[in-house]
Parts: structure tokens; sequence; C-alpha cells
């Protein structure tokens, strides 16, 4: 997603704890989670700027995660049929320098088609998708399982709302154009 800003970066995974706390919503979860990413790298580099960003996808307000397996994918997925799954990605932007931190939460929804079970089988044999969220991977073949898209930033849903970046980025006086 960075590359299409054309600026030079390096993508590295902190190790933080991302578990919930208890009665925790999801949009505090996430803007959190990104805040600590961010945290932990610009520790280890103390001149860069240093995005975080966290994502969850939530159906009748309830977080939907990644599944566990087989069985639990196509669960996911059958309780997503014709249903709104709203995706909230948490944004952040550290000046490791300075420390001046940005956040925020994006939200993105996506309405499902109703799925068939043959559907769903063929969709998770082709594009495995278990270490995705609700079981979706929007930017592959899960697409055919869309109806429709909600929402300001389509980058949001792959889990880097862009638009929302480059205005923290203009507020670090980095413009991409």
């Amino acid at each position: 997603m960075l590359e299409r800003l054309q600026l030079p970066f390096r993508a590295i995974a902190p190790d933080i704890d991302e578990r919930p706390f208890p009665q925790e919503l999801p949009t505090a979860l996430v803007e959190r989670l990104a805040v600590a990413k961010a945290r932990a790298i610009a520790q280890q580099h103390p001149e860069a700027l240093v995005i975080g960003s966290d994502q969850v996808a939530v159906q009748d307000g309830r977080i939907v995660g990644k599944p566990a397996d087989h069985a639990a994918a196509v669960q996911q997925l059958r309780d997503a049929s014709g249903r709104r799954v709203v995706l909230h990605t948490g944004l952040a932007l550290i000046d490791a320098a300075s420390g001046r931190t940005q956040s925020q939460v994006v939200p993105f929804a996506t309405m499902f088609r109703r799925l068939s079970d043959a559907e769903i089988e063929s969709y998770l044999a082709k594009d495995k998708p278990y270490n995705c969220a609700g079981s979706l991977r929007s930017e592959g073949l899960g697409i055919a399982l869309l109806e429709r898209f909600e929402g300001d930033d389509p980058t949001a849903l792959i889990g880097l709302p862009l638009i929302a970046l480059l205005r923290m980025l203009e507020n670090e006086a980095v413009r991409v154009l």
C-alpha cells in the first residue's frame, strides 16, 4: 500500500500483545494497538516517521477475528452472508525525534452478498483467507463476496487508510506531490 505513495519506507513488524482489554470497544482497541505498534518501532528508530496500523472487523457489535481453522472461516462467512460488516482501522503516525503522535480510527463498511455454502467453500479453497479478519481478503477473490462498500477511504478496507495517512504526513511536512 505504501508503494502507491512513492515514498521510501521499511516494513517492520513489532512484537506487541494484541489482546483486547476487558470491555474495550473495537475502535479504542485498534487505535491503542496502532499507537503501540508505532511506539515500539519508534524506540528502535529515533529519527524516523513511524506508521502503525491495526484493523478489526465488527459485526453486530462484536469483533470478528481471524478464523482458527476452516470450520471457523465457513461459520464467519455464513454469519456475514447478506449482512453488513464494519472494518475499523486504527492509524498512527509518530515522529520519533519529537515524540509527536497523531492517531485516528477510519471506519469502512462492507455489505456481503447472500452466499451459498458452495460459494463459501469455493472461495475458501481458492483464496485461503485464514489469516484475515472475518475470513475476507477483499484485495483478492474476496471482492466476489461483496455487494457494496460504505466509507470515505477505500484503502481502509485493506488495512492502511492512505487518505488519512496523507493528511498526517502533511502535518509532518511530508508531501507526496
